[in-house]
């Protein structure tokens, strides 16, 4: 059964009614029994009664609860989702009040639950910052102190560490930039400076940077298609350099170590260019491919670190073609291997 709206004036208007019947009801037995009953009295100070009452009433709920109300549903209106709400202020706030109350309910806990997330995930980032951190600093410490400890003296040993400290000091400026990057990045500070170029070309580029570690690994790069072919794209082209870089880089490092081949794909779509890196590696696990694009996330932590990789490529990636408004992907199975895809807009 549907339930009547209660407005100020409704209410005032039933309270009224009670009020004056009750009137009416005592008008009749005091004339009974005292004056003896006369109607025409009762029809002349019955509606008077009738009308202060309402008014009064009236008056009454729309000074002290009405506008009260009215003062809570405006200052809850104004937080984040209730925009459309807040347009409504001239209507009856008993009728909306509750639905307003509770949807500000929701967004407060949708808030505070994802304010913990971002706790959560913030001490997993400094946790990892740390960590990353620890590993090449107490490495430069140990061949510091060894080097002291009589080994500067040793020609056999103190080449060989001093070449270790300078790669595990390679490593901390690795690190330190990447997360200057993705502190610009996720700011805003880095301003795109878009341009038309061939991707193709850029991507020819890429291969022969990292022919001579491709060849180290073992591992063959092909471009499909064979033939060059003019691919044009509108975006940042020494971003987009540092993308293919990365996604290369890391097919080359995790692919199939006794056979590992590398392909670079370039389809031709309607409005855009999409470019996909795959390996023959083992792959990623399903429930990993959600988080690869993390700030320090591994698959295999003591695989990747042993690589030497910050652990950040993946996520400034993921911010370079974010910040060009297109999306990057990544799909993999287990002994088949992993595929990156990103697309960027034609001129």
């Amino acid at each position: 059964m549907k339930q009547p709206k209660l407005t100020p004036g409704n209410v005032a208007l039933i309270d009224a009614i009670l009020v004056s019947l009750i009137f009416i009801i005592a008008y009749i037995i005091i004339s009974f029994v005292w004056f003896g009953f006369k109607l025409i009295p009762l029809l002349i100070s019955a509606p008077i009664v009738f009308l202060l009452n309402y008014i009064i009433i009236r008056y009454s709920f729309n000074h002290i609860i009405y506008n009260r109300i009215r003062l809570i549903y405006k200052v809850i209106g104004r937080f984040p989702g209730n925009e459309e709400k807040k347009k409504k202020t001239n209507e009856n706030p008993l009728d909306t009040i509750q639905e307003v109350v509770y949807r500000w309910s929701e967004d407060k806990k949708k808030e505070i639950k994802k304010l913990k997330r971002m706790a959560a995930y913030r001490r997993e980032f400094l946790g990892n910052v740390s960590h990353e951190l620890k590993t090449p600093i107490f490495n430069i410490q140990g061949y510091v102190s060894t080097l002291l400890d009589g080994g500067l003296e040793d020609d056999k040993i103190n080449r060989r560490f001093l070449s270790k400290t300078e790669k595990s000091i390679e490593r901390l400026i690795n690190i330190v930039n990447d997360l200057e990057s993705i502190s610009k990045l996720e700011s805003g500070e880095v301003k795109l400076k878009t341009e038309t170029f061939n991707l193709y070309q850029l991507v020819e580029e890429v291969t022969d940077f990292l022919e001579m570690k491709a060849q180290k690994a073992n591992t063959t790069v092909t471009i499909k298609p064979v033939l060059p072919a003019p691919f044009f794209v509108k975006a940042d082209k020494e971003a987009i350099r540092e993308v293919l870089i990365n996604l290369v880089d890391n097919a080359i490092k995790y692919g199939n170590k006794s056979n590992n081949s590398v392909k670079i794909k370039l389809y031709d779509m309607d409005e855009k260019i999409l470019t996909e890196v795959t390996d023959n590696g083992v792959g990623i696990p399903q429930e990993f491919l959600p988080r690869i694009f993390e700030r320090f996330f591994r698959t295999d932590k003591g695989r990747s670190r042993d690589q030497g990789g910050s652990g950040l490529g993946l996520a400034i990636v993921k911010h370079i073609i974010e910040a060009h408004r297109q999306t990057i992907t990544a799909r993999s199975n287990i002994g088949e291997g992993t595929t990156f895809s990103f697309t960027l807009k034609k001129p």
